[in-house]
């Protein structure tokens, strides 16, 4: 079941994050770190509304994070649509325990679906230069990879940028 994200869950969500970095990082990709993302990034996605979670049978295995609001980083891409009702993709995450099994696929059926009910005209994401499988993951769903963006307390590495026009 995916549901919104409640502040009580943070614990929980923070552990979540912190496996999906230490299992990042022992294969060589430095896209998460110990700062990021943070429990403040978490307690702003909830008190915003637009962090869900995935649960299987009770406990917290994915999460993603749903917004309307452009990140300055992202200003200087060539989106394909306009900046106009673009919903954003931010910490897409899935338990390492949990990975390979279809949950991904599931947050991104229904952050897109999300999208076509409230009428939005695109879905915007980015993903670490250095995670193929990411980037493969995105574009066997349709997105276009677009130019890089750079967040510095993540990585030195570059960020492609992705859009699906709906």
């Amino acid at each position: 079941m995916i549901r919104r994200a409640k502040i009580l869950e943070i614990p929980e969500i923070l552990l979540l994050t912190q496996a999906c970095a230490h299992d990042m990082i022992s294969r060589g990709i430095y896209q998460w770190n110990e700062s990021y993302p943070s429990e403040g990034v978490l307690i702003k996605d909830i008190e915003n509304v637009q962090l869900f979670v995935l649960t299987e049978a009770s406990k917290i295995i994915g999460i993603i994070a749903l917004s309307t609001e452009i990140d300055e980083e992202y200003k200087s891409v060539e989106w394909l649509i306009e900046d106009n009702r673009n919903l954003y993709v931010h910490r897409l995450a899935v338990h390492p325990n949990y990975q390979g099994k279809g949950n991904a696929r599931k947050l991104m059926d229904f952050a897109e679906q999300y999208a076509r009910d409230h009428a939005f005209a695109s879905i915007r994401l980015d993903t670490f230069s250095q995670n193929k499988r990411n980037q493969r993951f995105y574009e066997q769903r349709g997105y276009t990879r677009l130019s890089d963006v750079y967040f510095p307390k993540q990585s030195a590495y570059p960020f492609h940028c992705y859009e699906l026009c709906l």
